[in-house]
């Protein structure tokens, strides 16, 4: 193909790239729940004008603000749209954030010069499609300009005078860009770290004078209250702390655990990535460095995890086989849900848990290998790939052996919630009986047939819902996720004047609800999908 043809071919896949984008948007336009996140940044900001407390708001789904109060301040003037205005203009502008992105990793693809362009245009209709970058679209999360902002600081793509600065105020609006102000240190680059030290500095020195008392709330403790951010044990959650808590590690522990770990994957990436950036690859550094942010952040979201996304595509890009064809893996992992598509293709908790966490595990051999994933065994033995194939595959079919054959520790349920009164307006959580006389009738039907705890079951794609009534012997009502696990205790709420429940588990292959009496006597208990 001559350069007239990768041109024409360039230009195709750009306007594939919009299709998509105008495809994209129109989906999330037509959610009821469209761009909730950008809701709450809106609303919150406006809270902030008012003069009302800025960690006081509540949007009415329930999501606080969760940001430093710099982040506040960047997002003042969005109340001078329309929120209907804003939301268009704030897909328009993720859809031009990713298509930077993509620009920005061009001259870190390993293409040849003249199919750079055609390279760039595929990767940004990759990475658009990717589940992070969708769930920045659909939620109208600012997760996209931050990854932005840092990756194209801290892969030299800014004028060296001003190297460190973008970080600086990235990490103003989210503290995760932090890490690579350690990355600046460890590679020698002094003046980038003390500016981007100098303009985290700066900027959170211009909230606290704008809103000291906001600024004093968040820095003096709303800032470690994690809980705020929603059920960080939930599969959304793909960094080491939820899958740690998905793994049902003791309390106690956990934060040992999490610490020696994160260790391990963020000091290995930062070595890598100043070995990278030595090497005259300062884009691959950054994006290395990027995704140990999303490794060892105690909470990652889908649409935090962008950086893995990039990390996928320059392994596709890069020299090898096997390094193509762990990039290839790596975006299939950040585009499908796994655990959705094969979850009941196994009756093993252990390749299930394999399977819910494959984005964690991704991003931290990411990591560890430093980009270079499967390929790092063809340094080894790269005259004779046979090997390095078979090497490949017999470390992978060992790996799902091992999750085959080993269970899951007792009680680990990665989407266990149980709701309690406040949620019982939730149609969603309480369905079993909607009405008063319905809820009255399955309260009698349970007395005629002597049942004292009556349910239904709703299955959906990655959790199942249970929701029922109990009679007046039942005075406490707990599950296990697993024999021998740690016991959950379920609410009991008043439902249109019966006395009902509602939790959610991942499944219920294992689980046990048991109900007792007032002196402790099991009154009946439901095993084995939650049959009496």
């Amino acid at each position: 193909m001559g350069r007239w043809g990768q041109w024409t071919a360039a230009r195709t896949a750009w306007a594939i790239y919009g299709l998509i984008a105008a495809v994209s948007c129109a989906l999330v336009l037509l959610r009821p729940d469209r761009l909730s996140d950008l809701h709450i940044y809106y609303g919150a900001v406006k809270t902030a004008q008012s003069g009302a407390p800025l960690y006081g708001y509540v949007a009415e789904n329930g999501g606080p603000f969760t940001y430093p109060p710099f982040a506040a301040l960047v997002m003042w003037p969005m109340t001078g749209l329309s929120e209907t205005a804003l939301q268009l203009l704030w897909l328009a502008s993720t859809c031009a954030a990713v298509a930077a992105l993509a620009l920005s990793l061009g001259r870190a693809l390993h293409v040849p010069a003249h199919r750079r362009a055609l390279a760039v245009a595929a990767v940004a209709c990759a990475v658009l499609l990717s589940a992070p970058a969708q769930s920045n679209l659909r939620f109208g999360q600012v997760s996209v300009f931050i990854v932005l902002l840092a990756l194209v600081d801290a892969a030299g793509l800014t004028p060296a005078r001003w190297r460190g600065v973008l970080v600086g105020v990235a990490a103003a609006i989210k503290l995760t860009p932090l890490l690579f102000v350690l990355f600046f240190l460890l590679a020698r680059r002094w003046r980038d770290a003390a500016r981007a030290g100098a303009a985290f500095a700066g900027c959170a020195l211009v909230a606290a004078a704008l809103l000291p008392a906001d600024s004093w709330t968040y820095w003096s403790g709303t800032v470690l209250q994690t809980s705020r951010i929603g059920d960080l044990a939930s599969l959304g959650n793909q960094s080491v702390h939820g899958m740690l808590l998905r793994i049902g590690v003791a309390p106690q522990t956990l934060p040992l655990v999490w610490a020696a770990l994160v260790a391990l994957v963020c000091g290995t990436a930062l070595l890598r990535a100043r070995r990278l950036r030595l090497d005259g690859e300062p884009v691959r550094a950054a994006v290395l460095v990027g995704c140990a942010t999303v490794a060892a952040s105690p909470v990652s979201w889908t649409h935090h995890q962008l950086w893995t996304v990039l990390a996928a595509m320059l392994l596709v890009a890069a020299r090898g086989a096997l390094r193509r064809a762990a990039g290839v893996a790596l975006a299939v992992v950040m585009t499908l849900s796994l655990g959705v598509l094969l979850g009941e293709v196994s009756t093993y908790p252990g390749v299930q848990f394999l399977l819910e966490n494959a984005r964690t595990l991704g991003v931290v051999a990411t990591c560890l290998a430093g980009l270079g994933g499967a390929a790092a065994l063809a340094v080894t033995s790269s005259r004779r790939p046979g090997r390095v194939w078979l090497r490949a595959v017999t470390a992978t079919a060992a790996v799902l052996a091992c999750f085959a054959v080993l269970p899951l520790p007792a009680g680990a349920d990665p989407t266990f919630k149980a709701y309690a009164q406040g949620d019982t307006a939730n149609p969603r959580y309480f369905y079993f009986c909607r009405t008063e006389t319905a809820c009255a009738d399955a309260a009698r039907t349970a007395a005629a047939t002597g049942a004292v705890v009556r349910f239904g079951i709703v299955r959906e794609q990655t959790k199942v819902r249970v929701n029922g009534v109990v009679d007046e012997s039942v005075a406490r009502l707990e599950f296990r996720s697993a024999p021998g696990g740690a016991p959950r205790v379920i609410p009991i709420v008043d439902m249109f004047g019966e006395r009902g429940f509602s939790f959610r588990s991942a499944n219920l292959a294992a689980g046990e609800l048991t109900a007792y009496a007032e002196d402790g006597t099991a009154l009946a208990a439901y095993s084995a999908e939650l049959t009496p």
